[in-house]
């Protein structure tokens, strides 16, 4: 049995280590519960030791009949990981053997066990007692064999000066009981690294910027096998946010960003404000890399300084990107981005989109949109963006032919991390042809307003989380003469099994009404459709309407559309997704079901990147009507919803 003893800055530890023949050298470096201990710091990777390559066979044993901890040894020992390459040189596999002490070891104490062994035996020889230069014959036999020993449990655990309980309701920290330091459970290292954490960040939510853990007692009883913990907590002066400094800067102007922190000199320290502050700058999306630098010290007045420190991006992008679909054809657009027009992160946007391609070439028969958007962030609050578009389109559909422009200006509110509103003054004015009521002009101005709450873990590619959105937009039609109100709501769900989340169910819903005049004196743009890769699959592009003889459709005044998806991720890159599609279109504002519902069902494949999953679906209508198709398969970056 060797007993090693340590302490510094506060610390104080007594470990039982049973290491047999195999203890860490007596020189190594040391670290335990992330605090190193003594001797020089030493790398993990032997990459940097020059010399012939050194091949090598490993046999790996952990007693106890334990797969669960031997997979873990296994994970954490770079001899294992890298047993299929040679080390470089004799030196360089000491190197892996003598790291290899320190990771199993630590492994060993995050599940418990501090009475273990570990041997590792280079050519029959402890590694620990052989010098760099030994000469080893190729290719040489590497044994690890690792006694866990038992599992030790928490004994008494206490945090003295622990932080009174929050009062804030946003403020949750998890309790250090709750993440196992309590007495009866395994005695994890990371248990207590654990409560470390949770117990400084307790202090900080209440305004002590500067908490620290002020001495750690822990001590190991082998005869019981059993661990004491204490903690002792110093949580220093309470601090006020000091002026913010911005550094880094080349083209933004530097007061800008310091009052989008949205951080008041004066007010009391919170982390919570850093890190709101760090998303709604990293909305701007000028930055490469961005931080918060709190000061050293508090000042004698309370005060904290804190520092912003910046590398901008190149302000200009440009960006293409398509989709395609066997029913609705091929589509190709580009933009081209200015992030920091003005210098306050102001974007001005520009794009060109045209669709229809493949099913046909004439210029007449293709879709068109042109149109330039501008936002400036940070009007009246932080959270405020002023938003402004002008679009042009000509949209060539079954149902009807559009030529217009649409304007709109108004503002957009960041509430929470998940709740946005925006509101929006919008006019548009358009000529329709080649539906069943003819050639007809529209000229509308109205408001349109809509509240977004979105909670999803991952935006194009969620497997837990809610997205709800409720649009509602009253205007004036002028060359009919009519008001109208057309309001729309829609909701998903998405839920993960397992610890990886590798099955998704997700489901949506969406229902709209317009009220106001007949369809025929409402612009078609403005009534509701279904159809397509992100309504319902199997029926073309805005193809589900209100049938009105002859095989043709008019849009609705109700609108209600669902989606149900089973999607499972086969490998890390590879994705397969089955899914049904149901919507309803109705003449009147109110759904009577007079209409048929249609339903496509289906499946898909997703390949993983990082700009989200790319799309393949296929899928048929099972209840087609006049003109309907018989397949549809769909191409495109995202998933359908």
């Amino acid at each position: 049995m060797k007993v090693i003893s340590a302490s510094t800055r506060g610390l104080c530890l007594l470990v039982g280590l049973s290491l047999g023949a195999a203890p860490v050298a007596p020189a190594a470096a040391f670290d335990l519960f992330g605090m190193h201990l003594w001797g020089a710091k030493k790398t993990d990777s032997s990459e940097d030791i020059i010399g012939e390559p050194q091949n090598y066979t490993v046999d790996f044993s952990v007693s106890g009949g334990n797969e669960d901890v031997e997979k873990k040894l296994q994970g954490v020992s770079t001899l294992w990981a890298d047993r299929e390459k040679p080390a470089s040189g004799a030196a360089g596999l000491l190197a892996k053997a003598r790291g290899d002490y320190r990771r199993l070891l630590a492994a060993l104490y995050s599940e418990g066990r501090y009475g273990g062994s570990i041997s590792i035996l280079v050519g029959g020889r402890e590694a620990a007692d052989l010098p760099p230069d030994t000469e080893l014959p190729d290719p040489v036999a590497v044994r690890v064999v690792v006694n866990p020993g038992p599992i030790f449990l928490f004994g008494e655990t206490s945090i003295i000066n622990r932080a009174p309980p929050l009062i804030e309701r946003n403020d949750k920290i998890r309790l250090p009981e709750d993440q196992g330091f309590r007495p009866g459970e395994v005695a994890r290292s990371g248990a207590i690294l654990s409560a470390e954490r949770l117990s400084v960040e307790a202090w900080r939510q209440q305004g002590y910027a500067k908490a620290k853990v002020a001495e750690r007692n822990v001590v190991a009883e082998h005869d019981r096998d059993i661990v004491d913990a204490t903690l002792t907590m110093d949580p220093g002066r309470k601090a006020y946010f000091g002026p913010v400094g911005v550094e880094g800067t080349e083209r933004i102007d530097p007061k800008f960003l310091a009052w989008m922190t949205g951080i008041e000199p004066g007010k009391e320290y919170d982390p919570d404000d850093l890190a709101r502050a760090s998303k709604r700058l990293a909305r701007l999306e000028v930055f490469r890399a961005m931080r918060f630098q709190e000061a050293d010290e508090i000042g004698k007045d309370g005060s904290l300084p804190v520092s912003l420190i910046v590398q901008e991006r190149l302000p200009r992008r440009f960006g293409v990107g398509g989709s395609y679909s066997t029913l609705d054809g091929a589509g190709l657009e580009a933009y081209w981005l200015h992030r920091n027009l003005f210098g306050h992160a102001e974007r001005l946007r520009l794009e060109g989109k045209v669709s229809g391609l493949v099913n046909t070439f004439k210029p007449d028969e293709l879709t068109y949109r042109l149109g330039a958007t501008f936002v400036r962030p940070g009007v009246y609050t932080p959270d405020t963006d002023f938003i402004a578009s002008v679009i042009g389109e000509r949209e060539v559909l079954d149902a009807y032919t559009r030529n217009g422009g649409t304007v709109q200006a108004g503002f957009n509110r960041i509430f929470s991390d998940e709740l946005s509103g925006r509101i929006l003054l919008e006019s548009s004015a358009a000529r329709f042809k080649d539906d069943v009521f003819g050639t007809r002009n529209f000229i509308d101005v109205g408001l349109l307003g809509g509240i977004v709450y979105d909670s999803r873990d991952n935006k194009t590619d969620a497997t837990e989380g809610y997205y709800a959105e409720a649009t509602l937009e009253p205007y004036y039609e002028f060359n009919y003469g009519n008001p109208t109100v057309r309001a729309t709501a829609e909701g998903r769900a998405y839920y993960g099994f397992g610890a990886e989340k590798r099955v998704v169910a997700a489901g949506r819903i969406k229902v709209g009404s317009i009220a106001g005049p007949s369809a025929s004196e409402i612009a078609p743009d403005k009534l509701f459709f279904a159809g397509g890769g992100g309504s319902v699959r199997g029926y073309a592009y805005r193809n589900i309407g209100v049938p009105v003889g002859d095989g043709r459709i008019i849009g609705g005044r109700s609108l209600i559309e669902g989606s149900a998806e089973l999607r499972v991720r086969a490998t890390d890159s590879i994705g397969v997704v089955g899914f049904v599609d149901a919507g309803y279109v109705g003449g009147d504002s109110i759904p009577n079901f007079n209409d048929h519902l249609r339903v496509g069902v289906g499946g898909g494949l997703r390949y993983i990147t990082g700009l989200g999953p790319i799309r393949l679906d296929a899928a048929v209508p099972l209840n087609r009507g006049p003109g309907d198709p018989t397949f549809g398969f769909y191409v495109g970056i995202g998933q359908a919803f």
